[in-house]
């Protein structure tokens, strides 16, 4: 697993805007109310991990910012625009944030190279020799040049979502999120995913990740969100939040997460 051990943060700008502004964000599933009045501002470079038992509305906050899910009140702003449902050129907003999920969502009918090059082609309009150029320097970045004409049932599951990350950094994301990334994989696959992220957010990208893998947290985060019942609970950096946490629910969750993993 990933080290421990703090790395080194580069300081966010006081004076830019925030890339990532969310006030007053409420979410319902029908009667559930799944986000409670969401405040969260996230600065360029800034990284962010949020965890929380199940079910406490952590996937849905990251899935609100590219309105994978729509929120029904609310402002959310990400790098200047308000984003909301029926927005046009939603979009121009989902090119600017890449998103890597539990499940890796390859194309499985796609060697590794083309599911890496399919979106900047489609999309962004990039000719073939050019994507796949990019494509290989992002398989080299997350450690599998290797295996770019390998299908994804040729693959371990921790080169299928090594694929996932490098197919999202072929669109040149301006944020990246993260979405219980290691939760579906075998745990010692584990560590290779999660030290291309450690690399990846030591290159200073702007990331949100949803995750229990607390060694992470400490080494990268600028800052650890708890989340319970659909609230943000608790902010802080991570030596004060593993160390001091102020709210009884992140202290008793921490309890439970360090005690399951052995701490």
């Amino acid at each position: 697993m990933a080290s421990e051990a703090t790395a080194t943060k580069p300081a966010a700008r006081s004076d830019e805007a925030p890339i990532i502004q969310m006030r007053k964000v409420d979410k319902f599933y029908g009667e559930f109310h799944v986000l409670r009045n969401i405040d969260l501002s996230v600065a360029r470079g800034e990284r962010i991990v949020i965890c929380g038992p199940s079910g406490s509305g952590k996937s849905t906050l990251i899935r609100c910012l590219n309105q994978l899910e729509e929120h029904q009140s609310g402002e959310i702003v990400v790098d200047g625009t308000t984003v909301h449902a029926g927005l046009r050129g939603i979009e121009d907003v989902r090119r600017e944030i890449g998103m890597v999920f539990q499940s890796f969502n390859l194309f499985p009918h796609l060697t590794a190279l083309e599911n890496c090059t399919l979106a900047p082609m489609k999309v962004r309009g990039i000719p073939r020799a050019e994507a796949e150029a990019a494509a290989r320097v992002m398989l080299e970045r997350v450690h599998i040049p290797e295996q770019a004409m390998k299908f994804p049932i040729q693959l371990s599951g921790g080169q299928q979502q090594r694929v996932a990350i490098a197919r999202s950094l072929c669109m040149n994301p301006k944020i990246m999120l993260f979405d219980e990334p290691t939760s579906a994989l075998d745990p010692e696959m584990v560590s290779e995913v999660l030290d291309v992220m450690v690399e990846l957010a030591e290159s200073g990208m702007t990331m949100l990740v949803v995750t229990h893998e607390m060694g992470f947290a400490r080494k990268v985060a600028d800052r650890v969100i708890f989340m319970d019942a659909g609230e943000i609970v608790e902010v802080a950096p991570p030596e004060e939040f593993f160390s001091a946490p102020k709210n009884e629910r992140t202290r008793k969750f921490l309890g439970q997460i360090l005690h399951t993993a052995g701490h």
